[in-house]
């Protein structure tokens, strides 16, 4: 899986400059999943809303 392994160096970069790695994320859902796929964005939210801004916004 090329897209998994692309999102892992993603987030090793981000790491690596400061900038949390858990900004990045992949997710395999079917579009029979609206529920799973809402419930994936909330909690998405939720995560990014506690790292907060973006550190390179202070600079």
């Amino acid at each position: 899986m090329n897209a998994k392994r692309r999102v892992r160096y993603v987030a090793q970069l981000l790491d690596q400059i400061g900038l949390e790695g858990e900004r990045v994320a992949m997710a395999n859902i079917s579009s029979a999943m609206g529920a799973q796929f809402a419930e994936l964005v909330t909690d998405t939210t939720e995560r990014l809303r506690e790292l907060g801004p973006s550190p390179l916004k202070e600079t």
